[in-house]
């Protein structure tokens, strides 16, 4: 992969990460009520899967970034936007879920194409097999 490519790798990664960054942080600075979020949406153990899911969004986004076991994390966070979208995003006769019931199959193909073609020569992995 030419320095372009890893680069355009690179600048895929952060801006997909970003918006799982985001998420994450606003999910711990609102704990209590993204947890009354999750009850509302029929979440079982909305507790626990709210702390899964700023774990997967702060931690996994890092590593992601960073490309550190870049084809699990990428496998781990296209599963958890399946799951995001199936469990609150299932009303697709509401265009507005239906449209972000779309956009995170769309993230998640984003994420399976990281799977197939790994992070590109920017990543940790990447240093590692030098």
């Amino acid at each position: 992969m030419n320095g372009l490519h890893s680069l355009i790798a690179l600048l895929g990664r952060i801006l997909m990460a970003a918006l799982f960054l985001w998420a994450g942080y606003g999910k711990l600075m609102n704990f209590s009520g993204t947890v009354g979020y999750a009850t509302s949406a029929g979440l079982p153990m909305p507790q626990v899967g709210i702390v899964v899911a700023i774990i997967v969004e702060l931690l996994f986004s890092i590593l992601f970034i960073i490309g550190f076991r870049i084809r699990l994390v990428a496998l781990v966070m296209a599963i958890f936007t399946i799951a995001t979208a199936v469990f609150f995003h299932q009303n697709v006769a509401d265009a507005t879920q239906l449209t972000n019931f779309m956009k995170n199959v769309a993230i998640a193909g984003g994420f399976l194409q990281v799977v197939a073609f790994g992070g590109g020569s920017y990543s940790l992995d990447n240093r590692r097999r030098r």
